[in-house]
């Protein structure tokens, strides 16, 4: 197994755990979208480890539908919706979230399954990820206002990475890269510090927040 594989397989274990960890912690805080979705990235990443190790086509075809709804709609709209919380103060009740979640599943389904989707779905991907990053670009900004600078630095980092590896994923192929382990550990090191990176700058606006309220 030559480094970049290896490396490839590290990064991928990294997606896991962050996705795992910080889902969890999302969860018991209260925030089930985001925690949920944190959840289906680490079930994707597990599920794709297992591919790498087993060459399982069961566990490539659970990563692969996992991956295509996260990047069509679990980061662009749920983890943005997850977000709102702290921006917006959008708290859909537990229903609700299921329903977003039953909704954005079955538009999955269709996009990876309808004939007409083929072709688009690669400038769907990117089109989407642009959305997200434009929002981002709203929440670093509130960052920023109550000056939470580092934080607001690190999104800027996983914003970046994020787009870049939504733009290469379909048509920048990396030269040499023929087996993808290259761009793999980019995207799933990505992934990782975006989930955790977002962990805590939410946390960070939550604090913010509660100490903008006067006391009584």
């Amino acid at each position: 197994m030559e480094t970049r594989d290896v490396l490839a397989l590290l990064t991928c274990v990294l997606l896991v755990v962050s996705g795992s960890t910080y889902g969890i912690k999302f969860l018991r805080r209260g925030n089930f979208l985001l925690g949920l979705e944190w959840l289906i990235v680490a079930f994707s990443g597990t599920n794709f480890l297992i591919y790498l190790l087993t060459q399982s086509q069961v566990s490539y075809g659970i990563s692969y539908f996992c991956d295509a709804f996260s990047r069509g709609f679990g980061i662009p709209i749920v983890t943005v919706l997850g977000l709102m919380a702290v921006t917006h103060g959008f708290r859909p009740s537990v229903g609700k979230d299921a329903l977003i979640f039953a909704i954005t599943f079955v538009c999955t389904f269709v996009m990876i399954k309808a004939d007409f989707m083929i072709k688009p779905l690669p400038y769907f991907y990117v089109v989407m990820w642009a959305g997200y990053t434009v929002y981002l670009a709203y929440f670093i900004s509130r960052l920023a206002l109550v000056g939470e600078y580092l934080h607001a630095f690190g999104v800027t980092v996983a914003a970046m990475l994020g787009l870049l590896v939504a733009c290469i994923y379909d048509f920048y192929p990396i030269p040499g890269d023929d087996t993808k382990a290259i761009f793999m550990s980019i995207a799933l090191a990505s992934w990782s510090f975006m989930m955790i990176q977002l962990y805590y700058a939410y946390f960070a606006l939550v604090r913010a927040k509660h100490q903008a309220v006067p006391a009584r």
